[in-house]
C-alpha cells in the first residue's frame, strides 16, 4: 500500500495523515491529564553553597506553643517560615497577625489539611485560594509559598500550586516532632543532618518549644545562618543565574 502511494507521488498526502494523527493523539493525552513535563519541580533545600538553614513551622494546630515559638525566635534574633492552614488562621486572626508583625515569613499550608494527593487539581487550587484570601485579609500580604499538607506532591498537587502563582516547598531534614519525642532527640535530628542550604521542616509542639533553643544555639555554633526560606530561593536563584 505504502509502495503504490509512493509510486504514484502522493507522499505529500500521507504525511499529513501521519500529521493528523500525532495531533489528535497529542490532543487526547492533554484533555486526558498526561504527564506535564513542565511542572516546576518541588523545593527540597536551597543552595549548598552558602551555609544557610530554614526552620519551617506547619501550623494547623498546637496553637498553645506558637507564642513561644515567635518568643524564642525573636529572642535568638534568627528568622523562620511558618506555613499556615487557612482554617487556623481564620480561628486565630490576632495570632496569624502577629506572626506577620514580628518579621517571620508566612507561608500557605492549605486551608482545611486534606490529602492533596487525594483530590482533584480544581480542588487543590480552591485549597490555595481560600487561604491566600484568608491570608492577604489578616496580614495585608500575600504568601508565595506553599507547603502541602502530609508533604504530598504529586503531579496535580505541583501543577495546581504553579497555576496559582506559588513555590512548592518541602523539606530536607525532618524532626518528626509531631510525634512528640524528647527534645534531645530533636535536636539530634536537626543537628546530625544539618547541610547548606538545609529546610527543616517542624511543628508547634511542647518538646519542639524545648528543643528550639538548643536547635538554634547549635546550628549557630556550627556556622550556619538562620533564613526564612525565600532567601533560600534566591541563593538557588543566584546559583542557576
Amino acid at each position: 500500500m505504502l509502495f503504490a502511494l509512493v509510486r504514484k507521488k502522493r507522499i505529500p498526502l500521507v504525511l499529513m495523515v501521519l500529521a493528523a494523527i500525532f495531533l489528535i493523539v497529542g490532543s487526547m493525552v492533554k484533555f486526558w491529564g498526561g504527564p506535564d513535563t513542565t511542572t516546576m519541580a518541588p523545593v527540597y533545600r536551597g543552595s549548598s553553597s552558602e551555609k544557610k538553614i530554614s526552620l519551617t513551622f506547619n501550623v494547623v494546630w498546637g496553637e498553645e506553643y506558637v507564642p513561644q515559638i515567635i518568643e524564642i525566635l525573636k529572642e535568638n534574633q534568627v528568622a523562620a517560615t511558618l506555613f499556615i492552614g487557612g482554617q487556623w488562621a481564620e480561628d486565630y486572626p490576632e495570632l496569624t497577625r502577629e506572626i506577620f508583625q514580628s518579621g517571620l515569613e508566612i507561608g500557605s499550608h492549605g486551608y482545611s489539611h486534606p490529602h492533596p494527593d487525594r483530590i482533584s487539581k480544581s480542588a487543590n487550587i480552591d485549597e490555595i485560594k481560600k487561604t491566600e484570601v484568608v491570608l492577604t485579609r489578616i496580614t495585608g500580604g500575600k504568601p508565595t509559598l506553599f507547603a502541602p499538607p502530609y508533604g504530598e506532591r504529586g503531579d496535580v498537587v505541583l501543577k495546581a500550586a504553579e497555576e496559582s502563582g506559588y513555590t512548592t516547598i518541602l523539606w530536607s531534614i525532618d524532626t518528626i516532632d509531631w510525634q512528640r519525642p524528647e527534645p534531645s532527640v530533636i535536636v539530634k535530628r536537626v543537628i546530625d543532618k544539618a547541610h547548606n542550604g538545609g529546610i527543616v521542616l517542624m511543628h508547634p509542639t511542647a518538646p519542639t518549644v524545648q528543643a528550639l533553643p538548643q536547635v538554634i544555639k547549635e546550628l549557630k555554633y556550627q556556622g550556619y545562618e538562620l533564613v526564612k526560606v525565600s532567601e533560600l530561593l534566591v541563593g538557588l536563584e543566584n546559583k542557576k543565574a
